[in-house]
């Protein structure tokens, strides 16, 4: 049995400011930098065999601290990163309400169906998502992983391995610094944990 811990990545400014990253490669701030060491130590109790990351900063910063404490190298993969937000990108939540109302709409009743102005669509998210996944287990039998991604690709990630429709995104959250824990067993993958944040107590 293959066994990932799926990670959200630690905060950045934008996180605090409440702007959409997307694709852009925002650097993580000092809380974020904290909870990504306060994450590495928690790891460190599990028998971790491998980690992979998203390419951008924010997630290998995060998977690095954590790959510290196992001296291991991050392995990239690119199909991890967050979903393009596209023309909403670097605009607070305020600012997207107020220049893109009727796609903010539907973004948020029915995400599934959001064609956000230059952004990717959700179900592309999900399907790259899934196919960097299931390489991982494939690459990795019957080990531990740690995965380190952004909060909409994990969402969309976990709604799939669910097999619920992504009309549910709303239902899931995913704190920065998050650990989500899958068994991908015979019969298929069991969520196990998910968005648990107990390492970071001291860091709130």
């Amino acid at each position: 049995m293959t066994k990932l811990y799926i990670i959200r990545h630690g905060e950045t400014v934008w996180n605090a400011e409440t702007r959409a990253q997307g694709a852009k490669n925002i650097q993580l701030n000092e809380k974020g930098l904290l909870q990504a060491q306060h994450l590495g130590k928690r790891m460190k109790n599990y028998s971790i065999d491998a980690i992979y990351s998203s390419d951008l900063d924010r997630a290998l910063s995060t998977a690095q601290a954590v790959a510290k404490e196992f001296q291991y190298k991050v392995n990239i993969i690119p199909e991890l990163r967050e979903m393009s937000f596209g023309h909403w990108e670097g605009l607070t939540n305020r600012e997207i309400q107020e220049k893109h109302l009727t796609h903010y709409r539907i973004w948020r009743s029915k995400p599934h169906e959001a064609q956000i102005p230059g952004a990717e669509k959700l179900l592309d998210v999900q399907s790259r998502g899934l196919a960097a996944l299931h390489r991982i287990v494939e690459e990795n039998p019957n080990k531990n992983v740690a995965v380190v991604s952004h909060g909409t690709a994990i969402k969309a990630i976990l709604l799939g391995l669910m097999d619920m429709d992504l009309s549910n995104f709303y239902r899931i959250r995913q704190d920065n610094a998050c650990i989500n824990v899958v068994e991908f067993r015979e019969y298929g993958p069991v969520i196990v944990t998910m968005n648990d944040t107990a390492h970071l107590e001291n860091t709130l």
